[in-house]
């Protein structure tokens, strides 16, 4: 099979599809890899790396998609490659579909065969090609956090940890998956007052064995949450629904009762966020204001650490990738169920059980396509 990566054209998205030892696993296995020039430079490969890894580097991005039977990249195609997307063509990257009708009506429309690593589902329902991205978003988000809470970024002046005769800064955490656990993890080392929000009581008691007294835990109801975030100085936000639009959990009313300079970061922007005010932003332009409330919503936040993002992605993704290229995406899904799973468009049928409740549009389960 011939797989192609092409560089990143979102705003502040530095990772890339494939690092060069996952380029050297695939072509050690009879494969041609196509990498568009400079694709890695920002994850800090060179085209001399995947060069010696034995990709054939390839100038456009538009050759590149003709060329290969199967496209590697990280984040969903921007309007200007929908140009480039054609029937039979196997897409393998995040969509995040639920809050992409536009790209969604493309992509059915073109018969793409769309598979989104954040749909791919184990029999336990954890999601492993989220995860890696999910770990490191969920770390950065207290660290950005910190950030936007000093006062010349806009926030109320309150510092995470605490010093001789001060108190903390209180940190409220929506979720309890992996985005807020690993958030939980560096408030708690940056020394915050840590309370988490689930609605699952058996993950809320893992994380009480887990953490111990070191973290608060609460079952989420509209009260519960309206109560904890008032009084919070940092809310992360890591609801994720597989496939599904992320619920909105904190209403605009809610705003008016917290503090000036109050950091919300909305991780679950990917999925159309989960306050009312959310909206998307781009590491160029992170945040903005809503009744004195600072919002941080940028949809690719792993994008900034690159390096990490990228190595730690396709160590997740690449025995998938091996799977559809050995075999071709049909016979792959029939061998692996969790695959299956991430088929969000196939031969113009919608095959994403969230993506078309969010839209309703028909769906059709993968397991019935010829």
């Amino acid at each position: 099979m011939t797989i192609g990566t092409v560089k990143e054209i979102k705003i502040g998205e530095n990772r890339v599809g494939l690092t060069p030892s996952g380029v050297h696993a695939l072509t050690q296995k009879k494969h041609t890899v196509l990498i568009q020039k400079d694709a890695g430079v920002g994850s800090g490969f060179s085209n001399d790396d995947y060069k010696k890894a034995g990709a054939e580097i390839v100038a456009q991005a538009g050759a590149v998609y003709k060329r290969s039977d199967m496209i590697v990249k990280v984040k969903e195609p921007q309007p200007s490659e929908y140009p480039y997307l054609r029937k039979n063509l196997v897409l393998f990257t995040y969509l995040h579909l639920a809050a992409e009708k536009r790209l969604t009506e493309v992509l059915l429309q073109k018969k793409v065969h769309a598979v989104a690593y954040e749909t791919v589902e184990l029999p336990d329902r954890s999601l492993p090609l989220l995860t890696p991205m999910s770990e490191v978003a969920g770390r950065m988000s207290i660290h950005i956090g910190a950030y936007f809470l000093q006062k010349p970024n806009g926030g109320k002046g309150q510092l995470i940890t605490s010093v001789p005769g001060t108190l903390p800064a209180k940190v409220v955490i929506l979720g309890t998956g992996v985005v807020s656990t690993n958030a939980a993890k560096v408030a708690i080392g940056m020394g915050a007052d840590v309370t988490m929000l689930g609605r699952n009581l058996e993950r809320l008691r893992e994380l009480d064995d887990i953490f111990g007294a070191t973290v608060k835990t609460r079952v989420s109801h509209q009260l519960i949450i309206e109560e904890e975030v008032s009084k919070a100085d940092l809310v992360i936000s890591g609801v994720y629904i597989t496939g599904e639009k992320a619920p909105h959990l904190i209403t605009k009313q809610m705003l008016k009762r917290m503090e000036p300079g109050t950091v919300i970061v909305d991780v679950a922007i990917d999925q159309g966020g989960s306050t009312d005010t959310s909206k998307p932003t781009t590491h160029e332009n992170p945040i903005y204001e809503v009744d004195g409330i600072i919002h941080y919503c940028v949809t690719n936040m792993p994008g900034a650490v690159p390096r990490t993002s990228t190595i730690a992605l396709t160590n997740a993704t690449l025995p998938y990738v091996e799977i559809i290229a050995q075999n071709g995406l049909e016979d792959a899904a029939k061998q692996s169920l969790e695959l299956m799973k991430g088929i969000n468009t196939y031969n113009g049928k919608l095959t994403c059980k969230g993506v078309a409740k969010a839209f309703s549009m028909k769906y059709v389960s993968p397991t019935d396509l010829a």
